[in-house]
């Protein structure tokens, strides 16, 4: 029997609030497994469960704040493996029968769903198998769990206006203001608690990670040629943009030098073999998030620029896993929307490096002889003295820079 514990989502993390079970007592799950919604600064982050096993008990409810490294839930062997072993005597359930102990629902019509935190084996409606992002959305928003909503769409998924009914079929305590005046915010999302962490994050690594900065400049004028051949026959939804060029040149560029991937959490340090692209990623309401593309170094062009694309909508939604939120290796971050030439960005610990692109514009470059407008970036890294010195920078930026004048180098 193991003990499933509420994990760090980062360096800046020190608790977070369970907003939803997405298991209960009795079921089997294998490593990697998403099994719980737990908020943080963040958003509502997907977490996901280290070992394979059977569910035993859910230690924690939703809608209490836990710190890292709370006991969420105990895990044991599958009865297939546990029945070669002498069985375990009964553990003391009064944590779990006391967490339980919630209000009684009004009556219904309908059977009501059993509490995920009953005992295995006790009858319970099953646990819905989909929910639209604008139904879990909401749910969190107003703090029901989706086991309790019976989804109207394809399938039993559960839809916004399934959420809605279930709230206004709720009974509002007297003292609790109406719906329409309570303050509203983003699901998910407190951007207060957000700056917060990302300030104590940004602190920590200037005070612990000796910085040095390189820039260079590079022409992209092949590339913007390729990519407009590329995406002539593509419909909008289906067209290469630029940043997925700049991803993938600097996830390739890894291999020539590869110190620069990994995570400085072992003293000696060694590179990751893996590449997990952090892509730092604004929020509308302010904030940023630097969620990583998992195993980049595998993907091609077109599965780069769809990755990019989901995990910016994720990501803005608040719905991330765990995984994307603390696996990352390098970061890649852009500000070229808002038009800046260039910036120099801090690294994001326990990482060693940051490769920032400023906005893509004409500049005047000398090409042959003849000065001419030409499309440029303005390339900067952000690396850890500790790894590595600016002549292996340098070579990095340059490898960057060739990559991106052979863009049909598959």
């Amino acid at each position: 029997m193991s003990t499933f514990t509420m994990p760090s989502l980062g360096a800046d993390m020190e608790d977070g609030t369970l907003v939803e079970w997405l298991v209960r007592p009795g079921d089997s799950v294998a490593r990697g497994d998403v099994v719980a919604v737990v908020e943080t600064q963040k958003g509502a982050i997907e977490i996901e469960i280290f070992e394979s096993g059977e569910i035993r008990e859910l230690l924690a409810q939703p809608g209490q704040k836990l710190p890292v490294g709370a006991p969420l839930a105990r895990v044991g062997p599958e009865p297939e493996a546990a029945a070669e072993t002498p069985a375990a005597s009964a553990e003391p359930r009064q944590e779990i029968q006391q967490a339980a102990k919630t209000p009684t629902p009004p009556p219904s019509s309908a059977p009501s769903p059993a509490s995920p935190l009953s005992p295995a084996g006790s009858a319970s409606t099953a646990e819905p198998a989909l929910a639209s992002p604008a139904a879990r959305a909401r749910a969190i928003e107003l703090g029901i769990a989706l086991r309790e909503v019976a989804g109207s769409g394809p399938g039993g998924a559960v839809l916004l206006a399934d959420v809605d009914r279930q709230a206004s079929a709720r009974p509002l305590p007297a003292d609790e203001p109406a719906a329409d005046q309570r303050p509203k915010r983003k699901p998910g999302l407190d951007m207060a608690e957000m700056r917060r962490a990302i300030a104590a994050a940004m602190s920590r690594a200037k005070r612990e990670i000796p910085h040095y900065y390189l820039s260079h400049e590079i022409d992209l004028r092949a590339a913007q040629d390729w990519l407009t051949a590329r995406n002539a026959d593509r419909t909008p939804d289906q067209r290469l943009l630029m940043g997925a060029l700049l991803v993938r040149a600097t996830v390739r560029a890894l291999t020539k030098v590869p110190e620069l991937n990994g995570r400085f959490e072992t003293d000696p340090y060694s590179p990751s073999t893996s590449v997990h692209c952090g892509l730092a990623v604004a929020m509308r309401g302010g904030g940023l998030i630097a969620p990583a593309l998992l195993d980049t170094q595998d993907m091609d062009l077109d599965a780069i620029m769809q990755a990019m694309r989901d995990i910016v909508a994720r990501t803005r939604a608040g719905h991330l896993r765990m995984s994307e939120i603390t696996q990352g290796t390098i970061t890649v971050s852009s500000l070229g929307e808002t038009g800046v030439d260039a910036l120099f960005g801090v690294i994001y610990p326990p990482q060693v490096a940051l490769v920032g692109f400023g906005a893509p514009r004409l500049r005047p470059m000398v090409c042959a002889g003849v000065v001419e407008p030409r499309l440029a970036v303005t390339a900067t890294l952000a690396a850890d003295h500790r790894i590595s010195d600016g002549r292996r920078g340098a070579l990095f930026l340059a490898e960057i820079d060739r990559l991106l004048q052979e863009p049909e180098i598959p």
